[in-house]
């Protein structure tokens, strides 16, 4: 009896010590989210330095490096990429810090993540890669890094049937912008003669809208 009161004390002080532990990384974790939110890169660095995880996340299941993309913080980013974060780590709505520097037109922050291990399997809630909103956009930098890096997809089609060149056409105002981005995706390769969903090709699109330019880009 008093051998199994003796493990089962011990059990006891094991639990209760990894229950401390435990609140003790929530705690870090907790600190370097407000530290990374409040832009403090002089105590994330030190945070870091103390063992805090690179990888920790926020309420919304954000990683520090997609919140540093969030604010548009390329030294803060580049701080994390430095310590092994993982730019494809993905938060409840589906961004990772490499599918929202895309999207937001961070053409930067968008190489720094592809020379530190961006893939190009991870999609966002659209299903749709880094290339298309900053194609829908107008990102013209950003689309003409993506598009011309070694083995990106840029004729990816996202869950509403639509290639970057699609999207720059559907959702794009036809200004100069999107002409210009017409072009890049032309002369990077992409395949102008994917249809829509419905069937409805490219040029069908631009000649519906009126975009003389594009329409002329997209018959020579």
């Amino acid at each position: 009896m008093k051998k199994l009161m003796i493990v089962c004390s011990l059990i006891l002080i094991s639990v209760s010590c990894q229950s401390q532990n435990d609140t003790a990384l929530d705690n870090k974790d907790m600190e370097i989210v407000k530290l990374v939110s409040n832009n403090d890169i002089a105590k994330v660095k030190q945070a870091l330095a103390e063992g805090a995880d690179v990888n920790a996340v926020n309420n919304n299941n954000e990683p520090l490096v997609l919140m540093a993309s969030r604010s548009m913080n390329f030294p803060m980013a580049e701080l994390l990429v430095n310590n092994a974060a993982d730019v494809n780590k993905q938060g409840n709505n589906l961004d990772s810090a490499f599918l929202y520097a895309g999207a937001s037109g961070q053409t930067q922050m968008v190489e720094l993540f592809l020379n530190n291990g961006a893939r190009f399997d991870v999609y966002n809630r659209y299903y749709g890669s880094a290339l298309i909103p900053a194609s829908e956009k107008g990102h013209v930098e950003t689309v003409r890094l993506l598009a011309n890096w070694p083995d990106y997809p840029i004729d990816h089609v996202n869950k509403l049937g639509w290639t970057a060149a699609m999207e720059a056409v559907v959702l794009g105002d036809g200004g100069k912008a999107h002409q210009e981005i017409i072009q890049i995706l032309k002369d990077a390769g992409a395949d102008m003669s994917i249809t829509d969903s419905k069937g409805v090709s490219i040029l069908e699109h631009a000649q519906q809208r009126g975009f003389t330019e594009i329409i002329e880009i997209l018959q020579n």
